[in-house]
């Protein structure tokens, strides 16, 4: 039997967890007594320092991901990361390629709405067969260089998510700003007005040439040149030969080069343009090319 002193008012007010919990009011028509209700008591009393706790901290990310009033619309998908500046939304986004991304199949492959590729010749950086990747293949790669021109395609991509789609499928390199006024149209064009263009270029620990473990493989050869093809379709100058340009202004061919196509000895089977392909680099790289060894 509960006594009259039991049944006193009891406040348990929880006032301290910063209203997680609300005030607690009992009377005596809760029918609980001070020797029930004291250790609930006890137990929110000793919570109260872990949930300030953890409110604090919850306070703290909230104030680290929330973006700063009237930023400017500048994105790179990868913050912190210096191989990846930002990027400016507000401006539109070229990329130069002088590799696989010179073929419009190869590009779109990653980037299906990217815009069509342009011939272009852009001063400043040096294409060399220079990079080892992944795989047990040497590939183009480019450094900055004052006096080094090459031609190559120029083509805008339109970012998703604040991000460029070349960025993940260019890993082994890092995008670096390319100024306009380095960039000549080749097809009677103008250069992009008040926007952003950027190439890749070689991460420091990729840098390596051809070597009988990473030669230049055919395949790979293939998809520059057909890209090459196409670019000379656009190029205004009929004087100006675009594939013959692509091999010169790319340095370190090399004696390791070997033939992987799928039918080497029938190569039109699988590469439709190989022989378009082959007389340009039998008049272009006669002693290489027909030194590259069949894989």
């Amino acid at each position: 039997m509960i006594n009259d002193e039991n049944h006193e008012s009891i406040a348990c007010r929880t006032s301290a967890l910063g209203g997680l919990l609300p005030s607690l009011s009992l009377s005596s028509s809760t029918m609980l007594t001070k020797q029930r209700f004291l250790p609930f008591c006890l137990a929110v009393t000793l919570l109260m320092p872990v949930v300030t706790k953890a409110q604090t901290a919850a306070g703290e990310v909230a104030t680290a991901v929330a973006p700063a009033s009237g930023a400017a619309p500048l994105a790179n998908g990868n913050d912190g990361d210096n191989c990846h500046p930002p990027i400016d939304l507000a401006k539109p986004q070229f990329i130069v390629g002088y590799g696989s991304l010179m073929q419009t199949a190869s590009k779109r492959s990653t980037e299906p709405n990217a815009g069509e590729n342009l011939p272009v010749l852009v001063t400043g950086f040096q294409r060399a067969w220079n990079t080892h990747g992944v795989y047990p293949t040497c590939y183009l790669g480019v450094q900055p260089s004052p006096a080094a021109t090459m031609v190559a395609a120029l083509y805008r991509s339109f970012p998703e998510d604040g991000k460029l789609s070349a960025d993940a499928r260019e890993i082994d390199y890092c995008r670096a700003a390319v100024a306009a006024d380095s960039v000549k149209m080749l097809d009677a064009s103008s250069v992009p007005a008040d926007s952003q263009i950027w190439i890749y270029v070689n991460k420091p620990d990729t840098l390596k040439a051809p070597d009988q473990g990473h030669p230049i493989v055919q395949s790979y050869v293939d998809i520059v040149i057909i890209g090459c093809m196409e670019l000379q379709q656009r190029v205004a100058d009929p004087e100006l030969d675009f594939v013959e340009q692509c091999v010169k202004t790319t340095a370190g061919w090399s004696k390791h080069w070997v033939n992987d196509r799928l039918y080497p000895r029938r190569p039109y089977t699988h590469q439709p343009q190989a022989f378009q392909i082959d007389r340009h680099l039998q008049r272009l790289l006669p002693e290489l090319m027909e030194s590259a060894r069949i894989e």
